[in-house]
């Protein structure tokens, strides 16, 4: 018997990603008569997922057309979703609107992260400490392409984060997730430099506590099923977060003007001409503790 494929294109970061595993669960689903080949730009999100057969980094796909599409009966998805009324009008989650997108049919599919025996065993041995560990991230984005250090769209200020370091510190070991240029807290142990993806996606399942961002992480956690501390400023929850998280926006200010966007509102790098705050005080700090106790 012939074999059939559906094959699953996708670009972008790597929370996009690891999002988006919840997409290729719900394409299997759809197809499961079908082998799933995923090409992507981090293929060590699929790679020990069991539902999915083959995974190939873009650009890295000698004889694919040969392989999977020449007299081969196979379906491809190959949409992006962010470019679609719904995401841009944020009607819908991310995820839903993918499926949407692709002519699927959703039946909750959540992201899903799996890690490998060698990967367990290095996660164990990097991230152990005397006290309980807490993980902080207060910086994201792509490390060369990201112009600014800080992005006030995403990032958390840096005295807000101070604030709950203070509050937390003599009880758990803090980890501070950052750029390399970001500033590092008073009383953390900070982390920038490169590390696999899986490694850094491991400290989560170490962490008592988590307080993150709009970035990989979040959706490294929903995947992991550890609920977590969310801190939204330029982004929204409804669009790119979970329920399973406490969700915590920020109150920005009504005169925000954006002379620059274009489809979106705040750019991801953070605008600095279309910055509308004029002080930190855009989060309730009592709420942020409250939440992670």
């Amino acid at each position: 018997m012939e074999k059939k494929y559906s094959i699953f294109h996708l670009e972008g970061g790597l929370g996009k990603h690891v999002l988006s595993t919840a997409v290729a669960k719900c394409i299997k689903n759809n197809h499961p008569d079908r082998e799933l080949i995923i090409v992507c730009a981090y293929p060590e999100v699929f790679l020990n997922l069991d539902f999915v057969d083959r995974v190939y980094r873009i650009g890295m796909t000698p004889y694919f057309y040969d392989d999977y599409i020449k007299d081969k009966e196979s379906l491809i998805f190959k949409h992006e979703p962010y470019f679609t009324s719904d995401h841009i009008n944020k009607k819908l989650p991310l995820i839903i609107n993918w499926c949407k997108l692709l002519g699927l049919d959703y039946n909750n599919e959540q992201p899903v992260l799996s890690f490998n025996l060698r990967q367990q065993q290095i996660a164990n041995a990097k991230w152990q400490r005397e006290k309980p560990v807490m993980v902080i991230q207060t910086n994201g984005g792509p490390l060369q392409e990201q112009p600014y250090p800080y992005s006030w769209t995403r990032d958390i200020p840096y005295d807000v984060a101070q604030n709950i370091v203070n509050h937390f510190s003599k009880y758990y070991h803090i980890i501070q997730i950052c750029r390399d240029q970001s500033n590092v807290l008073q009383n953390v142990e900070a982390h920038f430099e490169s590390m696999s993806n899986m490694e850094l996606f491991s400290l989560l399942a170490y962490a008592q506590k988590r307080i993150l961002i709009d970035s990989c992480l979040q959706h490294a956690a929903a995947a992991m099923k550890l609920p977590s501390t969310v801190l939204w400023i330029g982004t929204s929850p409804v669009v790119f977060g979970y329920n399973m998280h406490n969700n915590i926006t920020a109150e920005l200010p009504n005169t925000v003007k954006l002379p620059d966007s274009y489809l979106f509102d705040y750019n991801f790098n953070g605008m600095v001409h279309e910055c509308p705050l004029f002080d930190t005080n855009i989060f309730n700090i009592n709420e942020i503790i409250e939440s992670l106790k």
